[in-house]
Formats: C-alpha cells, structure tokens, sequence
C-alpha cells in the first residue's frame, strides 16, 4: 500500500511506467518485496515491467504476464519510477548467481524517473549516493507514507471489531 500511495502521489501522468529492478547485493535476499511489489502493480492503473539478469526471474505464478527485461537500460526507458530491490534466484532458490555491479542504479540510468526502495540500503552497492541524495529519490517520502498505510490498515481491523 505505501509504494502505491508514493506512486499515485508522485505520477504526473495517466498511466505512469513503474520499474521493479534487481540490484546487486551481497547476500542473497528474499522475494517478498519483489513479490507483493509485482501483485500490487498488477492492480494499478500502471504499465508496469520487471528488470533483473539471467536467472533473477521471479515465480511466473506472480509475475505472470508481466514484461522482463534482462536489459536494465531498454526496461528503463520512458519510465517514471524505478523501485529497487535485491532477491535470490527463484530457480536456484538462495543462490546469488550475478555479483558486477552493473545493476546498481546510477544517475545516468535513473535519467528522469523517480527513485524507491523501501530501506535500508546498502549505497553505492544498490544505488550511488547520486541517486539516493538527489530529487529523484522517494525513498524519505516512501518511508513516511507507511505510517498512513498502517493508519489504514488498523482502521480497517477497528471496523470489524
């Protein structure tokens, strides 16, 4: 809910691109923010895509339909967001299979999208300082939407209580 509120917050466009991109990372993390990421833009108005090397695809029970690019920059082009995340490999679950930093979200990539991850990050392994410190980043305003999320979130429980 909080990416899809930064998101809606942040378009300045109809049916913004938004990008799940892999990043590098040293240890081999899970797909549980990939995932719900991919499932919640799968029900926004949005033309969404998914970015990650060879042998990074995630289940294609979530993807689904969803359009992958093993070219970071051709994923990015046109796009209006770029959410960042590391995870394993789904093939070989747990592995870390790409170690070159060439993933890691640079200024020149980024170009005029907005940045979002959901913290903490590792700098300059994920993304250089350039991106995280500059006005393409969300990730502060991402942060503080959680709080509205939760709101949310505990007011729906208090209804039906």
């Amino acid at each position: 809910m909080t990416d899809a509120i930064t998101i809606s917050e942040n378009a300045t466009k109809k049916k913004p691109k938004v990008v799940l991109s892999w990043a590098p990372h040293v240890k081999a993390l899970p797909h549980a923010v990939a995932n719900s990421f991919a499932q919640a833009m799968q029900k926004m108005d949005v033309e969404f895509v998914i970015s990650n090397p060879e042998g990074y695809n995630l289940n294609p029970g979530i993807t689904k339909d969803t359009p992958i690019y093993h070219n970071q920059e051709a994923a990015f082009k046109d796009a209006d967001f770029v959410y960042t995340k590391n995870w394993s490999s789904y093939e070989a679950y747990g592995k870390v299979l790409n170690t070159a930093n060439d993933w890691m979200i640079t200024k020149e990539k980024l170009g005029k999208a907005k940045f979002m991850h959901c913290l903490p990050v590792r700098r300059n392994v994920v993304v250089e300082d350039a991106v995280l410190d500059s006005d393409s980043s969300l990730v502060i305003e991402q942060a503080n939407n959680r709080t509205y999320a939760a709101q949310l979130v505990l007011k729906k429980i208090l209804e039906n209580v």
